[in-house]
């Protein structure tokens, strides 16, 4: 399996190479650094069902800080003023930082459920549901920094379950058991897929939740739907 150092490292190194993509493709410099370094640290989230040690307390540390900021943009286009966006996101930075890393804690096991793909896509997908800006590409460029940052940590580990010893390949029992759909836990299995389907609905409807708030999107594409129209528009 592959150390703290080592995932950190590589989530960075893409993380580079993502920012530098995105500047290259003509995005805000300051929002590639944003997803260069989003990408970085994201490579401790599937360490979050880790019993102990540095990488559970990186993984909420960065969870705990970086969410409140990402949900930023969004408490400001719902209209709050300065002082409820303050106690909206150290709520959330105490829920997190001591909620979640409680329930992970108690309910996960290392190299479960959330060593999988579809807890990389609910990683990318609470990003895109937290992180509203009008730019709808900026949105996605943010989504999938912790997408390529969740998956680099998870293949790393499989590519560690693999050794060369007199002169073959030999599978470590962990071989398997990182970059998965599913597990032997079938209420795990159950409840990353709900998780995942409920963050599929929250993306879809996101501007009907938004007008729940009093949020007019002011014709601008939100949803991923209505983006993917606007193209269609243009064409």
């Amino acid at each position: 399996m592959a150390d703290f150092k080592t995932h950190i490292s590589v989530s960075t190194i893409a993380g580079v190479f993502y920012g530098v993509g995105g500047y290259q493709a003509g995005l805000p410099l300051e929002s590639c650094v944003i997803g260069g370094a989003l990408c970085s640290v994201s490579g401790m989230l599937p360490d979050l069902d880790s019993d102990s040690g540095v990488p559970l307390r990186e993984a909420v540390a960065f969870s705990s800080a970086f969410v409140p900021m990402l949900m930023v943009d969004r408490l400001q286009r719902l209209g709050y003023n300065h002082e409820r966006m303050l106690l909206i996101t150290i709520g959330v930075y105490f829920f997190l930082r001591f909620g979640l890393a409680e329930f992970f804690r108690r309910y996960t096991v290392h190299r479960g459920m959330w060593h999988s793909v579809p807890a990389g896509l609910s990683a990318a997908l609470f990003a895109f549901v937290v992180c509203s800006c009008e730019n709808m590409n900026l949105r996605l460029f943010k989504t999938g920094a912790i997408f390529i940052g969740f998956m680099s940590h998870i293949l790393l580990d499989e590519i560690w379950s693999v050794e060369y010893r007199r002169g073959r390949y030999t599978y470590k029992h962990s071989f398997g058991t990182a970059l998965k759909f599913w597990s032997g836990n079938h209420f795990a299995n159950v409840f990353s897929y709900a998780l995942l389907a409920t963050l599929c609905i929250l993306a879809y409807k996101d501007e009907g939740l938004m007008s729940g708030f009093d949020y007019q999107a002011n014709g601008v594409p939100h949803t991923t739907v209505q983006w993917v129209q606007s193209l269609r528009t243009l064409w």
